[in-house]
């Protein structure tokens, strides 16, 4: 138990300090650009109400700026060298933006109020064909990992409320769509999705992870606070 810690927290700091990414935008022109563009898929202040889009307020810019710059280089013109992430809604709506848009986009983001979703009571099938309560597996998932497969707690990177930790660029969880968050940790175990760094964290995490923690660790975070 101890080396998968220490493990997960060398990777945390690893992982912190691979980005490279500061923001610094102003919130008004970020507000302007969100109101005219973003506001119809992620909600008003970034609190969107349907899992298709994810809700985005409050998770910290510097987070949100490489999420921005990131789907922005999955474009066809993009630089190969750089991290990109491949998000098929927001094919070339970033093109025509400037880093200080994005930044302006995240910082304004950034500074708004994530609403809760809220958890559900649901059942979950895990391999052995039982079903089990969801929100307590997804709890013990989130809060101690599984020692077995090599699952490390969610609370290292995440924090125990979900509320992430901004200046490393972990985001906040806490309030996720949980349907949203599922397809995250699915994508990242497929490999669909790469940008979480060149230690891989997140998809090696995601890759130890059955169905079952998966669908029960998103819905008990989308009402964690």
């Amino acid at each position: 138990m101890k080396n998968l810690v220490c493990k997960s927290f060398l990777a945390m700091g690893l992982l912190s300090t691979s980005f490279g990414v500061f923001a610094a935008g102003d919130v008004d022109n970020g507000e302007k650009i969100a109101n005219a563009e973003c506001v119809a898929c992620h909600g008003q202040g970034g609190n969107s109400s349907t899992p298709a889009f994810p809700k985005i307020a409050g998770l910290g810019d510097k987070y949100l700026l490489k999420q921005l710059l990131d789907i922005k280089n999955a474009s066809a013109n993009g630089d190969p060298k750089k991290p990109k992430r491949q998000v098929n809604e927001m094919a070339g709506l970033l093109d025509n933006k400037t880093d200080k848009d994005l930044e302006d986009i995240a910082a304004y983001y950034a500074a708004q109020s994530m609403q809760l979703s809220g958890a559900q009571d649901v059942q979950v099938q895990v391999n052995s064909g039982a079903k089990v309560d969801g929100l307590k597996l997804g709890a013990r998932v989130y809060r101690a990992g599984n020692l077995e497969t090599g699952v490390p707690a969610c609370t290292g990177c995440h924090s125990p409320t979900g509320m992430g930790n901004a200046p490393a660029v972990f985001p906040r969880l806490s309030g996720q769509h949980a349907d949203y968050i599922e397809k995250q940790l699915k994508a990242f175990r497929a490999g669909d999705r790469t940008n979480d760094g060149e230690t891989q964290v997140m998809r090696e995490v995601a890759a130890k992870m059955s169905d079952a923690e998966i669908k029960a660790v998103a819905n008990f975070i989308s009402g964690l606070n």
